[in-house]
């Protein structure tokens, strides 16, 4: 088997020098190629390409920008492998990850996977909080970091595998974004593929994100999640549910402690603050105080986000790329 790499990556020369780093870094000792794919950069990564190309096996294109799904689409078109493994530019590999990729398709193929993130000791702390945010089992994200319990696994795109069979099979990720990957998951299942979590092919994610950014982000993921089960009906789920009922169940909560009833926001007390005693364990009182922020604003961006999409696409009976074009690439 033979993989190769597809990286799409935008304005980030600095993030695509380290990810390829660690790929010199690899114990995996068969051959393997690795595609950038530049989507329409004003900042070209051209240079630092050039650095490595003695170091891997590396190809190097530059297309008019069009959105990551179309260009990871583009690098697996132009690939040579048989299986494809699509990274974000913003993630370091640890050493293992190739060996644990070939080691877990040799024990048990399936022609999509999806692996975890975690965060490095060197990442800033707002990196390291927003991590817990987006991996702990105490919020959205146990779903699509660690866990295959709640519902089948759905692959995420910043670390993913998908054979050459399933990708000319489903024609690859869609336009829209965020939330082409989930989609391009069903899509597989509907065409009789399977998706599974290797769980111990994992990389680190580094967001290079600040609070802004991240809220605008969730409040996307939000919005998407009502355009794919309006497009996939039968794979909805009542959890997706979940973020938007405790944004307003907490809204509803401060509304009943000014007419005194205090026990439902003594539950969002207790919740934040096992949160924060969870993240600090781990990382910090620090980080443990701004994983509190960071899953706040997770329920509140995605929740809002989910609410707004669902009025719209689902009641209102808008044309989603009418009501969040933001969402769309053409």
């Amino acid at each position: 088997m033979f993989f190769s790499l597809i990286i799409p990556v935008y304005n980030r020369p600095d993030e695509i020098e380290e990810l390829l780093h660690s790929l010199t870094l690899q114990d995996y000792k068969d051959g393997y190629e690795v595609v950038v794919v530049e989507d329409g950069s004003s900042i070209p990564c051209k240079d630092v390409i050039e650095h490595f190309t003695g170091k891997l096996t590396i190809s190097y294109y530059f297309k008019q920008n069009s959105g990551p799904g179309d260009s990871r689409n583009f690098g697996m078109r132009m690939a040579k492998g048989d299986y494809f493994i699509i990274l974000d530019s913003d993630c370091i590999l640890p050493p293992h990850y190739l060996s644990s990729i070939a080691v877990n398709l040799s024990a048990n193929y399936v022609d999509c996977f999806g692996g975890a993130d975690a965060a490095l000791d060197s990442f800033s702390d707002v990196q390291k909080a927003i991590n817990f945010a987006m991996t702990s089992f105490m919020t959205t994200g146990g779903i699509r970091g660690k866990s295959e319990k709640l519902e089948k696994f759905q692959p995420r795109s910043f670390n993913m595998g998908i054979s050459k069979k399933a990708f000319e099979a489903s024609e690859g990720f869609g336009h829209i974004h965020p939330g082409e990957d989930p989609d391009l998951s069903i899509r597989l299942w509907k065409l009789g593929f399977e998706t599974r979590l290797f769980a111990n092919s994992y990389v680190y994610h580094k967001r290079r994100i600040d609070w802004g950014k991240f809220k605008k982000q969730v409040s996307k993921f939000g919005k998407a999640r009502p355009i794919l089960d309006a497009w996939h009906p039968e794979y909805k789920k009542i959890t997706f549910l979940f973020p938007t009922i405790f944004i307003v169940g907490l809204f509803l909560s401060v509304i009943l402690m000014l007419i005194g009833v205090w026990y439902f926001l003594f539950c969002y007390f207790f919740y934040f603050l096992m949160v924060l005693i969870t993240a600090s364990v781990k990382n910090g009182i620090k980080v443990g105080a701004l994983s509190v922020v960071a899953v706040f604003m997770q329920f509140y961006g995605y929740g809002l986000g989910y609410l707004q999409s669902f009025i719209k696409v689902h009641l209102l009976r808008q044309d989603p790329k009418v009501a969040f074009p933001e969402l769309f690439f053409k």
